[in-house]
């Protein structure tokens, strides 16, 4: 029962690092990048879907991403959705597809992508020690119960403080990177 309580609570860890990796990964540096748009929703007949469901997504310049729609009624609501998310930037029709340059970043909104990522990253940390938490009570739950020895809990906790410890300490290196990312002119 504690292995099987660790195994979830590294599991539940690792998630909250790879959700973290995917919030990163959207924002925005120096260089173009398809995974920028590709979460935007749009309005697509009546239901809400991804520009990446309804469209083909590539980046021929290091400045430009090109969004292709595969129905060309839709163009206009792609469109939309773009100017509304929070990148920033004005997108470009060009007959059926959507060009969007991304300027170069100024000083201040990098600082703003700074902040961002590490609002990010704290809400990683905060799912990572909710988790340990959750194992804690399970652990402490256990011990009240009976079946397990006080050294087997405090040996299972030790542990639990181990892999919470790495999953924070990861964070932190992905942290460190995208801030020295977004920093790089």
């Amino acid at each position: 029962m504690i292995d099987q309580l660790l195994k979830d609570a590294d599991k539940r860890m690792k998630k909250a690092v790879e959700v973290l990796k995917g919030e990163f990964a959207g924002l925005r540096t120096g260089r173009a990048s398809t995974v920028l748009v590709e979460d935007i929703k749009v309005d697509y007949y009546g239901s809400v879907m991804t520009i990446k469901q309804i469209a083909q997504i590539s980046v021929p310049e290091a400045n430009q991403i090109v969004i292709q729609p595969w129905d060309v009624s839709v163009v206009p609501n792609v469109e939309k959705a773009i100017r509304e998310s929070d990148l920033g930037v004005q997108p470009q029709r060009d007959g059926n597809i959507i060009r969007v340059i991304l300027p170069p970043l100024t000083e201040e909104r990098r600082k703003e992508l700074v902040k961002k990522a590490g609002k990010l990253a704290e809400q990683a940390r905060i799912a990572i020690r909710n988790v340990r938490h959750e194992i804690m009570k399970e652990l402490d739950k256990l011990k009240k119960e009976g079946g397990y020895s006080e050294d087997d809990i405090k040996r299972a906790k030790d542990e639990l403080q181990k892999i919470t410890d790495k999953y924070v300490k990861e964070v932190d290196n992905l942290l460190s990177r995208k801030e020295e990312e977004i920093l790089t002119i």
